[in-house]
């Protein structure tokens, strides 16, 4: 067990961290399409999110990493079968070359492990299957329906439930998507020949968890490895893989504080590291970095939440506040809201907390960070509402008005 004796240790756990994320670097997975490729292969998913108050997370965790990124590259990647859509721990774009590792959830559900929803329409999805199977790919709104009155989600339509049945038990794949609407086909349409479609034992599917998350993570815990994982077996398979490096010496663990232990590749704290730069990112809030929040917490301190789904009279922070890292550290949050038809970048509270730095250095790297995230939004303009602390609003604005 190494125990950190200083905090250099713990800035230098963090920088692993930040390099396996592809985030101290410039350019760490190459531009353009080709860089979001292999930063997908790399993170292994980009989870995909409904919100839309600023570009989509799956659009906005690829931007973080990849110069010369844009949002179609995302939908290229999944008609050219660079990725595919599926559940992580959440709904995401995975590697192509990972398919097999989703087979073990299709199985589980299509044998009566309930995703959404108990209750399946058995006769509806077979109706629909031979639609498909008969007419091509098909949409959900394509579907006459008599229901009325829909609340929300939870009251997806018979035919949604029914196609996203199918599609989470593996008898449908998603081709394409208009907007953010899914397109569902034959999963051996859409499938690439070649693809491994192999069920994986319950060691391989270990072997491929450890190993991908110590390649984007650098540090994990014994918990982050299942993250939101309910497999009881997997989740044995993987202690036992982790124990078995820990006693052959190709893993150690690292201890931050009374209880947080992460496990580590041998020799990783020796590495040469990407050096800290003064680039300042906005992160998104389903960032593959910052989406498990007390690995986040324990390790950079930094206690986070999604506050949009937080009544709004408890929101500390507001709906959709986006995390700010600098240097090795989160040096804040910002809440803001792309206003499309007016181009209006529109910054409700920016909150700067605890940093080792001059504010004139802050209000620097800020004013270029926001400059190349308004374009990304596709916004001509920035609005300033609310600041903390205060003293930063007039300056800010200020030089946010020159940009």
């Amino acid at each position: 067990m190494i125990e950190l004796k200083c905090p250099q240790d713990l800035a230098r756990l963090r920088r692993i961290a930040l390099a396996s994320q592809g985030l101290l670097q410039a350019q760490p997975f190459g531009s353009g399409s080709a860089g979001a490729r292999n930063a997908v292969n790399h993170l292994g998913y980009i989870q995909i999110d409904t919100i839309s108050v600023v570009e989509r997370a799956h659009h906005h965790v690829l931007y973080s990493r990849v110069p010369n990124f844009e949002p179609a590259m995302t939908h290229q990647m999944l008609l050219d079968s660079d990725v595919f859509e599926y559940w992580s721990h959440a709904a995401a774009f995975l590697p192509i070359k990972d398919f097999r590792f989703s087979l073990p959830y299709k199985h589980a559900i299509k044998n009566g492990q309930t995703h959404w929803y108990k209750d399946h329409d058995t006769k509806l999805m077979m109706e629909l299957l031979a639609r498909i199977i008969s007419e091509g790919p098909l949409r959900s709104r394509d579907i006459a329906t008599k229901t009325r009155n829909r609340a929300g989600w939870w009251d997806w339509k018979p035919a949604k439930k029914a196609l996203e049945q199918l599609y989470m038990q593996g008898d449908l794949m998603v081709s394409s998507r208009e907007g953010f609407q899914k397109i569902y086909d034959l999963t051996e349409r859409v499938l690439p020949s070649g693809v491994d479609a192999t069920m994986p034992t319950m060691e391989e599917f270990a072997t491929h968890l450890v190993d991908q998350q110590l390649r984007c993570h650098g540090l994990v815990s014994l918990k982050g490895l299942t993250y939101l994982r309910r497999n009881i077996q997997l989740r044995k398979a993987v202690k036992y893989l982790v124990d078995e490096r820990l006693a052959q010496g190709t893993l150690e663990q690292v201890q931050i504080g009374p209880g947080d232990i992460f496990i580590i590749e041998a020799g990783a704290l020796e590495r040469r590291l990407p050096r800290l730069n003064h680039r300042l990112l906005i992160l998104s809030p389903f960032d593959n970095s910052v989406i498990q929040r007390d690995r986040l917490k324990s390790l950079f301190h930094y206690d986070y939440q999604i506050e949009c789904y937080v009544p709004e009279a408890k929101r500390q922070y507001g709906y959709f506040c986006l995390p700010l890292l600098f240097r090795g550290e989160f040096i804040g949050r910002m809440d803001c809201k792309a206003h499309r038809k007016t181009r209006l970048l529109e910054i409700k509270s920016l909150h700067l907390e605890q940093y080792p730095l001059d504010d004139d250095l802050v209000m620097d790297v800020f004013v270029d960070a926001i400059s190349s995230f308004r374009h990304f939004q596709k916004c001509d303009s920035v609005l300033l509402t609310n600041v903390y602390p205060s003293y930063f609003l007039a300056p800010l604005q200020t030089r946010l008005n020159q940009v």
